[in-house]
């Protein structure tokens, strides 16, 4: 479905500045009533795009307070509609006023990303640059703000755009070939249709790559450290950290519950749970922690499979690895070298990962950072990459699966045109062109209501 530009939208009005009382805050009102709300509030309607410092006043002509007000008339916005901008203090009471009065002129509270929604249905941003308007405000390093940025000025659509222009291009080939059945005249093989999806993939790939690891910056690693009480799990979670996070003591049982950190490699978000040490207990609290532990295995993507260095994989370890999903990714983890007098390293055994390392003095940490990225798929943070989300990795995947179809169906033009459109469609959604409306309400309902 091609995206539909609203015709005579509401005004809408919300606070743009995050909630709680701060220097400034920013009343944001977009729509065709913008100027008249301007008027009002204001007494005359500022030139466009220039600051003016005014007084904003009641229905009573009363001081509200004295702020900032700039308009911007339609299309030159961030929505592409007459837009408004009050900044005043940033009271919450006083916002609180500013947003009343501008809805009891006509306005309307925007729902959650409706700016940007708008900005969207306007042209002023494709959907991959409206979801990296998010991206860029709940970034939690550096590197994934600077991936954002790159795909908010456009270098993840750019990239899309590229790769369109290069199906498109075939598809108007190998449908011109439909025309002409009874010509004697291979027009695949007379095309290098096949050299030209090839090159497409492999430009396809490049892509991916990027996107993946842009994915990785947004979306992070959940990470659950796993093994037998006294092992060494919470201090392990301590010096990820680099804090006491967790409670250690040599008392088995210590940690009943699971325990979360949120902590950064390489400017990769990396969300870790400490969880209970899995044993046969009566205690009714640790059996509550336990279940706990299963859980929380379920939604992680990597596993640490913590042990004592001095002790070895043992039956209640074999017993604990049975037990995992099949889907997440193990890493024996031999903590206590300093006691067992071992070298840090890493030893790949029968395609599974052991790292050996000691918590207490941080021997053998960095390896394990390493391990983790690279299990995760990470590589380095390049200029080249760009934020991207699940649903664009997904777009990409079935992109490749239908040119390895078109691929396959070489021999028959019409299987190679209808593999050659649906490549199109799915890359299409990536930026917005063909994109079902529930889609959009998913999206753009995760905003904050300012934006």
């Amino acid at each position: 479905m091609t995206k539909t530009v609203e015709s005579n939208p509401d005004t809408i009005a919300a606070i743009a500045t995050a909630s709680g009382a701060g220097g400034i805050g920013i009343v944001r009102v977009s729509g065709p009533l913008s100027q008249s709300i301007a008027k009002s509030v204001l007494g005359h309607c500022p030139p466009p795009r220039h600051a003016a410092y005014l007084d904003f006043k009641d229905a009573g002509a009363q001081l509200i307070d004295r702020g900032i007000a700039i308009f911007y008339p339609n299309p030159h916005s961030y929505t592409g509609e007459d837009v408004l901008e009050l900044q005043a203090h940033g009271g919450t009471a006083l916002m609180q006023m500013l947003l009343a009065r501008c809805i009891a002129l006509g306005a309307r509270q925007a729902e959650p990303g409706e700016f940007t929604r708008r900005a969207y249905l306007n042209d002023k941003l494709d959907l991959a640059q409206a979801e990296a308007v998010a991206d860029v405000i709940n970034a939690a390093t550096q590197e994934a703000a600077k991936s954002a940025i790159r795909s908010l000025s456009g270098a993840f659509s750019n990239a899309i755009h590229t790769l369109l222009a290069q199906l498109t291009e075939l598809r108007m080939y190998v449908e011109a070939c439909l025309d002409f059945p009874e010509e004697e005249i291979d027009f695949i093989t007379l095309g290098r249709v096949a050299e030209k999806i090839i090159a497409i993939q492999q430009a396809l790939e490049v892509v991916f790559k990027q996107a993946k690891q842009g994915a990785l910056l947004r979306e992070g690693i959940h990470v659950v450290l796993i093994g037998q009480p006294n092992v060494g799990k919470s201090s392990l979670m301590n010096a990820l950290a680099g804090e006491e996070v967790a409670i250690v003591t040599p008392i088995a049982g210590t940690t009943r519950d699971t325990i979360k950190s949120a902590i950064q490699i390489n400017g990769v978000p990396l969300h870790v749970i400490d969880t209970a040490g899995l044993r046969e207990t009566e205690d009714e609290v640790e059996k509550f922690g336990i279940a706990r532990t299963w859980r929380a295995t379920e939604t992680a993507n990597i596993a640490l499979l913590l042990l004592d260095a001095t002790h070895g994989i043992t039956d209640a370890e074999k017993s604990i690895l049975d037990r995992l999903p099949q889907g997440i990714t193990k890493i024996w983890v031999h903590n206590k070298i300093d006691v067992s007098r071992e070298t840090a390293h890493v030893q790949e055994n029968q395609q599974e990962t052991h790292v050996y390392l000691s918590a207490k003095t941080g021997q053998g940490l960095n390896l394990l950072k390493e391990v983790l990225l690279s299990k995760a798929g990470f590589t380095a943070v390049g200029e080249g990459v760009f934020m991207a989300r699940a649903r664009h990795l997904n777009a990409l995947t079935e992109v490749d699966q239908h040119l390895k179809n078109a691929a396959d169906f070489i021999n028959n033009a019409e299987l190679v045109a209808e593999e050659l459109r649906l490549s199109q469609t799915a890359l299409s959604s990536i930026t917005g062109e063909f994109t079902p409306d529930d889609l959009l309400g998913e999206i753009f309902s995760k905003f904050c209501i300012g934006k």
